[in-house]
């Protein structure tokens, strides 16, 4: 591997401005240590002539100083943004084939900052799961392995392929998509850093949808400075998106500071869950006395909806699911299955029962079942009061403090084929959720190590449009934390 893979971002960006390498330098360095990591299973798509044609743009660019801010950076993109050209699956057999004629509005920002594109990165079939074991492209294999044995971990999920492409470094930063904790449970269970911004920060116009009024998009890179960077060419209105939010994007790199002085940081009690392990919790403790360090105020703050925040989200998102893919039905797009002699709605049936996977259709029926007439009231009004009420905690808990600390996961990273049982594997999110349902910005960063050895984060919630409060506390996190090593090569 090339010791230009082991670069952060902002260390890419800025020798390359100072001229100490090219940009056709690094990704073909990019584009070597992708093609050396096919056991990892990361990417399903890879675009080498992408990357290697931004790089000879930015390098005759840097010869007339026009440059632009991710100039000879090449990222990997997540599989659920629409690429022009280029395979966009989200995962699933239901979309093997297609090469959208368009690209997404995120996508399109990052190339128009002078991003290049190393390929698509696996993930849980529509982004549903939460150990990238749903995917018709196979499992992603973390990079990452428990101390004395070579069983498979799982990289989290469902941005898995993008959170194992990072840690692995071969890819300097990755595009990841957030609907209750996709993000940030595969950054803590890679040793990485991802944030998901302020929901309609980021345009969904593109991005396959999963539960709409959740979906978030956000990058997931080695640093919180490299998140800032991202997130600056990621964020923006899009006319196109009905809930793209109408503001200017801030300077988020520019204003990173570690100092937090002046700043409360708000510990809910409610987070103290019976059964998660010590070190979770020590973990937490050592991540509230870091911020203290770093000036900030700890005070006890309740959310006490939030043992619903978890039920609340599995009746809303599986529902909003039912009916973002109801679309998928072999007539407009996508697999088509008939049967001979078959009417309409066998084909229906035929490229449903093939062309999704058993997650999916079970959130399919959950989400139908939610809707349906008798249980609408019951089940998907009662839902949406209660997020209002988790919406409405959040408000008051901001009102006595300026972020919020819990663990990111309620474990570090288990093994592929571990968990078996639905909820069990649904409890993952259980820290992550709540953010999710008031669509606020959170963070998480690498705090440490479990006794095995892998990766355990430590996660900030901000208030909304705040996302700045979360980059510098988590950048005074990192400052504090124990460098957490990257693996070792084994792939």
């Amino acid at each position: 591997m090339s010791d230009l893979t082991n670069l952060t971002l902002a260390e890419l960006r800025d020798g390359f401005r100072k001229g100490d390498f090219s940009a056709v330098e690094v990704a073909e360095s990019f584009n070597e240590a992708v093609a050396g990591a096919d056991a990892l299973n990361a990417y399903v798509e890879k675009t080498p002539e992408l990357a290697i044609e931004a790089a000879k743009a930015a390098d005759e660019a840097r010869s007339s100083v026009s440059l632009k801010p991710l100039s000879g950076i090449p990222l990997g993109m997540k599989d659920l943004f629409a690429t022009e050209g280029v395979l966009t699956s989200a995962g699933s057999k239901m979309l093997g084939n297609f090469k959208p004629p368009y690209e997404s509005t995120v996508s399109a920002n990052l190339k128009a900052a002078g991003a290049g594109m190393l390929g698509k990165l696996n993930m849980d079939e529509f982004a549903m799961g939460s150990s990238n074991e749903t995917c018709a492209h196979g499992n992603v294999i973390s990079p990452w392995r428990r101390e004395g044995s070579n069983a498979g971990i799982t990289p989290g999920g469902s941005s898995g392929g993008s959170a194992a492409a990072v840690s692995a470094r071969i890819a300097p930063g990755a595009t990841g998509t957030d609907t209750g904790g996709s993000i940030r449970q595969p950054a803590a269970f890679t040793g990485i850093t991802g944030i998901k911004p302020t929901y309609g920060r980021c345009s969904r116009w593109g991005i396959v949808a999963f539960a709409s009024s959740l979906d978030q998009a956000g990058p997931m890179a080695r640093t919180v400075r490299d998140c800032a960077i991202m997130l600056e060419n990621m964020a923006g209105f899009d006319p196109k998106d009905s809930t793209s939010i109408d503001a200017p994007v801030p300077q988020w790199e520019a204003g990173l500071s570690s100092d937090l002085k002046g700043k409360r940081v708000g510990v809910p009690k409610e987070y103290r869950i019976d059964g998660t392990p010590a070190e979770i919790d020590a973990l937490w403790d050592q991540g509230v006395e870091w911020l203290r360090d770093a000036g900030a105020e700890p005070v006890e703050i309740s959310l006490q909806h939030t043992k619903y925040a978890l039920p609340t989200y599995y009746i809303l998102a599986p529902a909003e699911a039912s009916s973002n893919l109801a679309r998928y039905d072999g007539v407009r797009y996508g697999l088509r299955e008939t049967v001979e002699g078959g009417g309409l709605h066998d084909m229906y049936k035929a490229t449903r029962s093939e062309g999704f996977g058993d997650e999916v259709k079970r959130r399919i029926m959950i989400g139908t079942y939610v809707l349906s007439a008798g249980f609408y009231d019951a089940y998907f009004t009662k839902a949406q009061r209660v997020r209002a009420l988790i919406k409405q905690d959040f408000r008051k808990a901001f009102e006595r403090c300026d972020m919020i600390l819990t663990p990111t996961a309620p474990s570090a990273a288990f093994g592929l084929g571990e968990k078996t049982d639905p909820l069990a594997m649904y409890l993952n999110d259980v820290f992550a959720v709540p953010a999710s349902l008031a669509g606020l910005p959170a963070m998480s960063v690498p705090g440490g190590l479990d006794k095995d050895g892998l990766p355990l984060g430590l996660h900030l919630i901000g208030n909304e449009m705040d996302e700045q409060t979360v980059l510098n506390a988590g950048l005074a996190i990192e400052e504090r934390a124990p460098s957490i090593q990257l693996p070792e090569k084994w792939w």
